[in-house]
């Protein structure tokens, strides 16, 4: 039996992990700090004073409020349609076998492997060759290419988790194949899913470089902030800005993470 003592991590491992930590979190704190500086022009450190003032001049700004519509608008329509069109393409691919099958698993990913750049371009030169007017929707389906691909791996993942003897007992019973997903499929991956648009929604939410060539005059939030960061006045106020991002797609993130820690168990198996 090992010791208590054998268990624990050596010391410059703990140092090395901390200072991973710090590497990733201290800008963010840095970001909560800055928000409450009185100092409107720069960023000096440290603060040479603190206020609550700039998240009422956030508050009382229509273009704050603009942006940020626009940008839950389009996470939540880029979102509704990555669930419907991921969970088909994951059903397709996980439940049936066809020629070719990992091959379209391949193209479906590809747009979450390729540079956003690369993604932006060719969007951008799609719409152009088609004559479509840079929307809000041209934004909407520049976002949806790569949240289709996010509830797309959550949802095969869970996909093949599932028994296919549930899904036999359910058609000997009777049932059709919409009472089947309804009851039996919908049940067993409805927290995959749910993981998957919460994340879909977070990465459609502070999406940059697509959006940068699919948005036409429109604003969506980060580029308002991108555009904010160059002015030299009223600073902080991005700061304040940037808190409620980081809050925004945090609680999705967490929200999926507990959602989906415990679905490595085959649903029906041993039944």
């Amino acid at each position: 039996m090992r010791s208590e003592k054998s268990n624990r991590a050596p010391l410059g491992l703990k140092v090395a992990a901390a200072a991973g930590l710090a590497f990733m979190h201290v800008p963010i704190l840095l970001i909560f700090l800055y928000a409450f500086t009185t100092e409107e022009k720069s960023y000096q450190f440290p603060p040479p004073g603190l206020t609550a003032q700039w998240f009422v001049v956030a508050w009382n700004r229509p273009d704050v409020w603009a942006a940020l519509m626009l940008s839950v608008k389009v996470a939540s329509i880029a979102t509704a349609t990555a669930l419907v069109l991921g969970t088909l393409c994951a059903a397709a691919v996980s439940q049936t076998r066809f020629f070719g099958r990992e091959t379209i698993s391949l193209l479906v990913i590809l747009p979450i492997a390729l540079p956003g750049i690369i993604t932006g371009i060719a969007l951008r030169s799609a719409f152009s060759m088609a004559d479509i007017p840079f929307s809000f929707w041209t934004i909407v389906l520049g976002h949806a290419t790569f949240c289709i691909v996010v509830v797309y791996n959550n949802a095969v993942a869970r996909f093949r988790r599932i028994s296919g003897s549930l899904i036999e007992a359910s058609m000997d019973l009777g049932a059709d194949g919409f009472q089947t997903f309804r009851y039996v499929i919908l049940p067993n991956i409805g927290t995959a899913l749910l993981a998957g648009g919460m994340l879909a929604f977070a990465l459609s939410f502070d999406e940059v470089i697509v959006t940068t060539f699919t948005a036409g005059q429109q604003s969506t939030l980060p580029i308002w902030m991108l555009e904010e960061l160059i002015r030299p006045r009223q600073r902080p106020v991005t700061n304040v800005v940037a808190m409620i991002v980081v809050v925004v797609t945090f609680l999705p993130i967490l929200g999926a993470y507990y959602l989906t820690r415990d679905g490595d168990q085959i649903a029906g198996a041993g039944k």
